[in-house]
């Protein structure tokens, strides 16, 4: 329910001066992730979802979000009502 239509994607060095962050979370790609300086890293093995049919990829979305509401819990930040 969340309306993404007003954000876009950043790229690192648009990201790079807001460092270093509490968390980064790193999806999979192991050493060929880029380097952010962070106080914990995170690495959620998730497959890349670009060329999946529909329903593959909604099982990725919901996956992450489960992952995003768990490290939420864990960093013990409430999510918006």
């Amino acid at each position: 329910g969340y309306d993404l239509s007003k954000h876009d994607s950043k790229s690192l060095d648009e990201v790079r001066p807001y460092a270093p962050f509490d968390v980064v979370v790193t999806m999979g790609c192991g050493d060929a992730c880029p380097w952010m300086p962070a106080l914990q890293f995170v690495d959620w093995q998730i497959p890349d979802p670009k060329l999946m049919e529909a329903e593959a990829f909604n099982k990725v979305r919901d996956f992450i979000a489960v992952q995003v509401k768990q490290l939420l819990s864990e960093l013990k930040i409430a999510l918006p009502t």
